[in-house]
């Protein structure tokens, strides 16, 4: 009896750690054949939020597409860390969905606020259009005959404040505007600055008068 149990003791030895073997690798195939659906899964995932990325770098901010294309440096990396098997290529891609997450909240984030209310921003463009119609205006006084005012001297006088506020009008929407953002461009203020070098002109016309 002893002799027969001895080998017989082996078998058994021998058998049980056959199937422990079968046993871990049918669990490692399980978990490997689990970690590439879940790696397909996140593929996926990825390429739908690098799509409308892609198109907004192109269509709306111009940027031009072979730059958006990999590097040999990235694909090498990229190679190398497909290497490191199905677990590895899963962590990559997890970071790469929290990246296009991040690029997401950044692109979507609103622009900073202008530390000016608009009125007195708005005035900074007015402004200095404003100061060039006093300007020619007192040129175009300056110059004219004694007494008397030509009539594109009155005309320039009528017509410069609408082209200060025009101009001041583009200039905002072009400075401080955005694509498809709408901008605050306080048109009474602008008005009101524009006409302040014909009261001007004409107060300082009638104090001449006046005075003379």
């Amino acid at each position: 009896m002893s002799d027969e149990s001895g080998p017989w003791a082996d078998y058994l030895a021998a058998a049980r750690r056959l199937d422990a073997v079968r046993r871990a690798a049918s669990s490692a195939a399980g978990e490997q054949a689990a970690t590439l659906q879940a790696a397909h899964q996140e593929l996926s995932a990825v390429r739908a939020r690098l799509a409308p990325q892609r198109a907004r770098l192109v269509q709306d901010l111009g940027v031009p597409e072979m730059v958006l294309f990999p590097q040999p440096a990235e694909q090498a990396l990229a190679a190398q860390t497909m290497s490191g098997g199905p677990a590895a290529v899963l962590g990559a891609l997890r970071q790469a969905r929290a990246t296009a997450d991040a690029a997401d909240a950044g692109m979507l984030a609103p622009a900073p606020a202008s530390p000016l209310r608009p009125w007195a921003r708005n005035l900074l463009v007015y402004g200095p259009f404003a100061a060039a119609v006093l300007i020619v205006q007192i040129v175009l006084y300056v110059v004219a005959p004694s007494g008397s005012l030509p009539t594109y001297a009155l005309l320039c006088g009528l017509s410069l404040p609408l082209l200060a506020f025009g101009l001041g009008w583009l200039t905002i929407g072009f400075v401080y505007g955005g694509a498809g953002q709408k901008v605050d461009r306080t048109p009474i203020v602008g008005a009101v600055a524009c006409l302040t070098p014909v009261l001007l002109t004409c107060m300082g016309v009638g104090l001449l008068a006046f005075i003379q």
